[in-house]
């Protein structure tokens, strides 16, 4: 079986801004809800058996006492913002495992997740469906994979070597050298990603660098790299069958009426049929 771990939050902005390219402001209270929802019953109707999908019920999670800077939801827009708590109801009415993190992020739950299924030997492969390239660091050979929906490209452990110049399980030694502006923590000042590419290729992980080469940033280097390394230790779910989808719940129906969409519940039975 194939097991697809989809980010929800990223998903929930990709809906909401493209709707915005339409919509001149005028923002439907569940549009970009309604968005995710027909995305993973496309993603079911073209054969996607086991899937989960990872959100942030709320912004901040325990990186945020690790460096004040770290992302918050400050910024984000009310209109979005309200459609975070919907989503998650939707999708469980749908009958989709969906994971709503709170100390931890949906990186974290997609980490363990990915973990989870990968130790199961029925699974054939994991795609982790999100862009960040944080989560380039669960890649392993083949068999677990990252998927951009946008750019459709699916970057196994040797794609992700010819993207970052690094193997996946160093991911978080080179974006803390680097930084990662849309997570909040700047990086090593000077050091772009040629150069983090090189000292993480010459030497490994942080922790075994020459004393000489980070000198008095090298504490600092380890806290970004805290930052950037994923828990996946999150107990989500036992057994992949937990991820079988086997149709919507009876309250799906409500659920569609409440979103105003009615193709939804249409989509959901039709799937669930064949």
């Amino acid at each position: 079986m194939i097991v697809h771990l989809i980010d929800g939050t990223y998903e929930l902005f990709r809906h909401f801004y493209g709707l915005r390219r339409f919509n001149k402001g005028n923002d439907r209270p569940f549009g970009a809800v309604n968005g995710v929802l027909h995305t993973v019953l496309q993603m079911i109707e073209e054969g996607a058996t086991h899937l989960g999908v990872a959100t942030d019920h709320v912004i901040e999670s325990f990186r945020n006492a690790l460096w004040p800077g770290y992302k918050t939801g400050d910024g984000i827009e009310p209109a979005l913002f309200a459609q975070f708590h919907p989503l998650e109801d939707a999708l469980a009415a749908l009958g989709v495992a969906v994971w709503p993190m709170v100390e931890l992020e949906a990186d974290d739950a997609l980490a363990s997740a990915a973990r989870i299924a990968a130790e199961d030997d029925r699974v054939q492969k994991v795609c982790i469906w999100t862009p960040d390239k944080d989560l380039a660091q669960c890649v392993h050979g083949e068999r677990v994979v990252q998927v951009d929906r946008k750019t459709k490209v699916i970057r196994d452990a040797q794609g992700v070597r010819e993207k970052f110049g690094v193997a996946p399980h160093l991911i978080p030694d080179f974006l803390a050298l680097v930084g990662d502006a849309a997570d909040g923590y700047p990086g090593l000042a000077g050091v772009g990603k040629a150069t983090a590419a090189r000292l993480v290729g010459r030497y490994g992980a942080i922790e075994d660098f020459p004393p000489g080469v980070l000198g008095e940033r090298r504490e600092l280097a380890l806290l970004f790299k805290q930052l950037a390394t994923l828990r996946s230790d999150a107990r989500l779910f036992a057994n992949v069958d937990e991820l079988h989808w086997r149709g919507a719940t009876d309250g799906f129906a409500a659920c569609a009426a409440r979103l105003g969409d009615d193709r939804l519940l249409s989509r959901s039975l039709k799937a669930a049929m064949g």
